[in-house]
């Protein structure tokens, strides 16, 4: 759920009240505005910094509570290390840890005077600190339960809640409109939150297809598909893995032609959407089970990334395609040994029904590549466990059929902190998904698991079409905690393409 504090911006000059927070490098070398704050306090910063050792490293803090000499209910001098340093990735981290900080506890209001003690802050480098800001401050409390009092009734809650920080910079205007395009990115990375906490008694495929289609508001042109419609289609691979739900499959197609007609050919993201993976006949093991409700973050990312792009309004053709399924048990599901037919035509035997999310994604890429001639191909899925034993939860795995897409993508990554490791494709691997029955089988054994599951998807690329398979499945759900996420759903992805996008498909 979205952070209901708004964030402002407003010109370099100390607040007079509230709490406030202020910047120190390394050394510790105070801010312009610590030092102004230090002079007014006849040295109470400069005392209880060297009191606590504070030497301005990243993240370290001085916290003063109603500060002797000044009008503030808290005071905070924050390290930052060295600023002059920093990359967009850093600015958005101390965004992060700042908001960390703010609890509300001590007044509404929070004001942080964003200057260096070495080098400017540019609008560029506030905006990423918005961001930051913005990101830490999601929480999922949707399910929680108000408190009540001794009659019944609900009670007001005691809590105090933070409802304004205002970023003192610079160039407050400049600030204000980059950040009207980062206010979009955290409003993607919000909805993939969300989608990706949902319990799966909540978000079925019908549901989560419901949710896209809310997109229509925002201009996306979006198609729901239902059972019928992929019958029809021959999206057989996809209705497999379904069979054995009581909850009807789904596709959905949204387009956002923020181009135009002569904007060319879309770049066209796929995400695996399995809203609840028991792993259908050949059962996981119970224990970590709940996890399997996040089996849908590739296509909870998708979503997201297309509400960025539509709210952002940006100047590119894009189409997002989720396949929604629920992999369940029962008498009506699909069994180890059985062959189907994919829209392709590609025979496929199922030696474990565990091994769905390929499947889904299967029809999904063929039927892309068929309606819509993309420029770019780009999965993204909670794919395998395997790729988890390989990069652990840092890195989320690449593979990709396209030496400049898997660099552009790695280069995005880098920039925004959502890092990619690519892995290998090659024949050898490939011949690990032969079937003797099939044209192939959905899974290669127990080595490489996460190539093998990249070779499965590659079978259904058409040459000459640049794909990249992201496997998120270390990045997107369980998250670990970072300055910028202390939720169990992490958003991963939306911001990893957008600045893709931006840096390569976007009309300037």
């Amino acid at each position: 759920m979205s952070d209901e504090t708004t964030i402002s911006f407003a010109n370099l000059s100390l607040p007079q009240e509230g709490v406030a927070v202020v910047l120190a490098e390394e050394g510790p070398k105070l801010s312009s505005a610590a030092k102004d704050l230090d002079k007014e306090s006849k040295g109470l910063l400069s005392r209880a910094a060297n009191i606590s050792g504070f030497k301005g490293k990243k993240e370290s803090t001085v916290d003063l509570l109603v500060p002797a000499g000044l009008k503030f209910s808290r005071l905070v001098l924050m390290g930052a290390g060295k600023t002059a340093d920093y990359s967009a990735e850093d600015w958005l981290n101390l965004g992060g840890t700042v908001r960390g900080l703010l609890t509300g506890k001590e007044g509404p209001t929070a004001h942080i005077v964003l200057d260096g003690a070495s080098k400017g802050v540019t609008p560029e480098h506030a905006a990423n600190f918005a961001l930051g800001l913005a990101l830490r401050g999601y929480k999922f409390g949707k399910y929680k339960s108000k408190p009540k009092k001794k009659d019944g009734a609900a009670a007001e809650s005691n809590d105090k809640t933070l409802k304004k920080i205002v970023i003192h910079t610079a160039d407050p205007r400049a600030a204000t409109k980059l950040y009207a395009s980062s206010r979009a990115i955290a409003d993607g990375v919000t909805l993939a939150r969300d989608l990706v906490n949902e319990p799966a008694n909540v978000l079925g495929p019908a549901e989560f297809a419901a949710r896209a289609k809310e997109l229509t508001k925002l201009g996306v042109g979006v198609n729901v598909f239902t059972p019928k419609t992929l019958e029809r289609l021959g999206m057989n691979a996809l209705l497999a893995v379904g069979q054995g739900s009581a909850r009807p499959s789904h596709v959905v197609v949204m387009q956002w032609k923020g181009a135009g007609a002569k904007g060319g050919d879309p770049v066209v993201f796929v995400g695996k959407g399995v809203t609840f993976d028991t792993g259908g006949i050949s059962i996981k093991p119970a224990a970590g089970m709940e996890d399997m409700k996040g089996d849908m973050a590739g296509a909870a990312s998708v979503v997201g990334l297309m509400h960025e792009l539509a709210q952002r309004k940006a100047k590119v053709n894009a189409v997002g395609i989720i396949g929604l399924v629920e992999n369940m048990p029962s008498g009506s599901a699909q069994r180890p040994g059985d062959i189907v037919a994919a829209m392709s035509g590609t025979t496929i035997e199922v030696l474990n029904t565990d091994a769905e999310g390929r499947m889904v994604l299967a029809d999904c890429l063929w039927y892309a590549q068929d309606r819509f001639k993309p420029r770019a191909l780009i999965n993204l899925a909670t794919l395998t466990g395997a790729v988890m034993v390989a990069l652990g939860k840092e890195h989320a795995g690449l593979f990709s059929n396209n030496n400049e897409l898997a660099g552009w993508l790695i280069d995005a990554g880098n920039t925004t902190g959502e890092k990619l490791w690519r892995l290998p494709l090659g024949p050898k691997y490939d011949k690990m998904i032969d079937s003797k029955v099939a044209d192939i089988k959905n899974t290669g054994g127990r080595w490489g698991g996460s190539i093998s599951a990249a070779q499965f998807l590659q079978r259904f690329v058409k040459e000459g079409t640049p794909w990249a398979h992201l496997d998120i499945a270390g990045t997107a759900m369980s998250s670990v905690d970072s300055e910028i996420n202390r939720s169990w759903g992490s958003g991963f992805g939306v911001r990893l393409l957008d600045q893709l996008i931006r840096d390569h498909y976007e009309k300037h």
